[in-house]
Order: structure tokens, then sequence, then C-alpha cells
């Protein structure tokens, strides 16, 4: 088996020459794989990784089902799921895209870690603010029955087009779908780019995105019942966490225990959330 440093493979041939499975994944993953020379990541960064793509990508295709849901049961489902397909294509389009670019791209590691760091933390920090805002009733929750409400009227004010494509509710679904999509597709890309693989990111989106079709076929209503400010609140901490970690790990810094690190991170950036939830509504009242 390949040794570990750091949380890293000091050595890509140990890893080709290791156990079959371990030859067998690397294989079957080098399309959507980083360069040997950009390491491979450790465990507990390959289920944190996986769990934030996968709590990022629900959340949004919680949104963006409400729309799909209210133009397939008011225009027809034929058009509303052409409009998913497309934006689909073109989501996973980039990905498969910017994940080779990526690999090829020659800048060293650290700098890579510096750049994908600094992104992820700011970007988590922009999701932990609107969660903290909202649990702390700054601002009002995403109300999914309201929207779908919404969404309804409008495309039934809209007359239906006589032709065979209605494009009308082509595009409404196409928005839906493209416009929440792309969230996740920077999360999977900045994550699987930061630690050299993209299939726990990748396997976290798919995840998230077939259990988000399931629920809508078998339920054909807005999955109202999900918090998803609680599910926000996460997908913060968790990309804050990272964006820290790798940050730190490019600007050279050595963290205690090495990857096993990002566990204390993110339980410091919950806790300081959290304060911040409680001092808003101080704040408020």
């Amino acid at each position: 088996m390949a040794r570990w440093q750091n949380g890293y493979v000091a050595d890509c041939k140990s890893v080709y020459a290791g156990s079959i499975p371990a030859r067998a994944s690397i294989r079957l993953l080098q399309p959507f794989a980083l360069p040997c020379r950009t390491a491979m990541i450790h465990w507990t960064h390959w289920g944190t990784s996986a769990l934030t793509a996968f709590t990022a990508s629900f959340v949004e295709g919680v949104e963006a089902l409400t729309i799909v849901l209210a133009v397939g049961l008011t225009r027809g489902w034929r058009t509303a799921l052409t409009g998913v397909a497309a934006a689909l294509a073109i989501l996973v389009g980039l990905v498969a895209l910017f994940g080779p670019l990526l690999a090829h791209f020659p800048l060293p590691l650290h700098w890579v870690q510096l750049a994908i760091g600094l992104f992820l933390f700011v970007f988590g920090l922009k999701w932990l603010r609107k969660a903290v805002l909202r649990a702390a009733g700054r601002i009002p929750l995403h109300d999914e029955e309201r929207i779908y409400e919404r969404e309804v009227a409008l495309l039934e004010s809209e007359a239906i087009q006589k032709s065979a494509f209605d494009k009308t509710a082509f595009m409404a679904s196409f928005n839906a779908v493209l416009v929440e999509g792309m969230e996740v597709v920077v999360i999977v890309i900045a994550i699987g780019a930061a630690q050299s693989s993209f299939l726990a990111p990748g396997a976290g989106a798919l995840a998230a995105l077939a259990l988000v079709a399931l629920l809508g076929a078998a339920l054909h209503r807005p999955l109202t019942q999900v918090p998803e400010n609680s599910l926000k609140f996460a997908v913060g901490v968790l990309l804050a966490s990272f964006g820290a970690f790798w940050f730190g790990e490019g600007a050279g810094f050595h963290w205690p225990g090495g990857d096993w690190f990002i566990l204390p991170l993110i339980a410091t950036f919950l806790a300081a959330a959290l304060l911040a939830v409680r001092a808003a509504k101080n704040k408020a009242a």
C-alpha cells in the first residue's frame, strides 16, 4: 500500500504499484483526476468534501425542483424535462472541460491551494453570512411554497404557445437548473482541484441530484419540509473550513495532526457562526 505523509501519498509510483483496488480506482478516474504531482488526499478530506458537495447540491437541487415542478404541472412535463436535460448537459460539460484544464495547468501545488483556498473561504463566508442572517430573523427564510405558487401564477398568466415547443416552459426550467447548478459546478471544480481528485465532490453532487429527482418524482410537490437554511449553514461552515485549511497548506503552514485538523477547523467555524447568530438576534432586539 502507498505510504502517507501528512495526509498525502508521497510518491505516485507507489500508488500505481500498490494494491489492485488502488490501481483500478486510479485508472477508472483518470479523466477526472489531477496529475500525480498534486498528490492524493486523506480520507478525512474525501468524506467531508463529498458531504459538502452533497449538501450544497441538495440545497440547490431543492430550489431548482420547485421551479421545475411548477413548469411541469402547469405547462407539461416534456418541455420542462427537456429544459432540465439541456441545463444538466451544460453543467456536466463545464466540469468535463475545466477539470482537464486544471489538471494540466502549469502551477505548483501550493499556488493552486492558495488560490482555491482563498476562493473557497470567501465563497463559504458568503453562504454563511446569508444563513446567519436568516437564522437570526434579519432576512426572510427561503419559502419554497410561496415561490412555487408565484411561479405557477406567472406561467398560467402567459398563453400556451400553439407550436409543439413551449419556449416559455423550456426557458423557465432551463434557467432554474442552470442558475442553481452553477454554484454546484464551482464548488465541485474548486474542491476537486484543491484535493487533486474530482471523485468525492462529483460523487456527492450526483448523489444529491439523484435524491432530489427521486423525491420530486415521488411527491410531485415542493420539498417545503427540507431545512434549507440549516443545510446552507452547514455548507458555509464546511467551505470556509476547507478554504482556511488549503490556504494554510499553500502558505506552507503545517497543521497539527495533518489532515485531521480539518475537524477542529469545522468545529471552530461552527461555533463562531452560532455566536454570530446570537449576536445578530441581540442586535435586532
